[in-house]
C-alpha cells in the first residue's frame, strides 16, 4: 500500500493537467516500507524523454539532485510518478521495460476519462508490476 497526502494528490493531478498532452514525472519522498510506504513530499522533474507524448524519463543528473534533496531532508525514496494523458490507468510495456527500483511504488495519473490515480510496485523477482492499494490521507 502507498499513502499519499491529499495535498500531494492534488499537486500531481495539477502537474499532469498542466503538462498534458505530454507525460509528466517526478519522485516521491517519505517513509519507504515494502508493504506500506508513506509519501511526505513530491519532487516534480522535467520529462527528458525523446518522445514525451508517450514516454517519460528523468534526466540522471536531475534524479541525483532530487535524491540528494531527499537525503538532506531525512527522507527515503518511496517511488516515482508519471502521467498517461490519453492512456489507461495501468503500466505500459514501456513502463515495464524502464522499471528499475525493486519494491518501490510507481504511481500513474491517467487523464483519459475522469482523472484517476493508481499505483503498482515493481517486483524484480517476477519482473512485473503488482497493483497496490492507494490511500489518500
Amino acid at each position: 500500500m502507498i499513502s499519499i497526502p491529499a495535498d500531494v494528490r492534488e499537486a500531481i493531478l495539477e502537474h499532469a493537467r498542466a503538462g498534458s498532452p505530454r507525460e509528466i514525472c517526478g519522485v516521491f519522498g517519505g517513509e519507504f516500507d515494502e508493504k506500506c510506504s508513506r509519501v511526505r513530499s513530491h519532487y516534480p522533474a522535467e520529462n527528458a524523454a525523446d518522445t514525451p507524448l508517450n514516454r517519460y524519463r528523468i534526466d540522471p543528473e536531475e534524479q541525483l539532485a532530487i535524491f540528494e534533496r531527499l537525503e538532506d531532508r531525512g527522507e527515503e525514496i518511496v517511488g516515482f510518478y508519471h502521467s498517461h494523458p490519453r492512456g489507461p490507468l495501468s503500466p505500459s510495456e514501456t513502463d515495464v521495460e524502464a522499471a528499475a527500483w525493486p519494491d518501490r511504488s510507481y504511481v500513474i495519473v491517467s487523464l483519459a476519462d475522469d482523472p484517476e490515480i493508481g499505483s503498482w510496485r515493481w517486483r524484480e523477482e517476477s519482473e512485473r508490476f503488482e497493483r497496490e492499494a492507494v490511500e489518500f490521507a
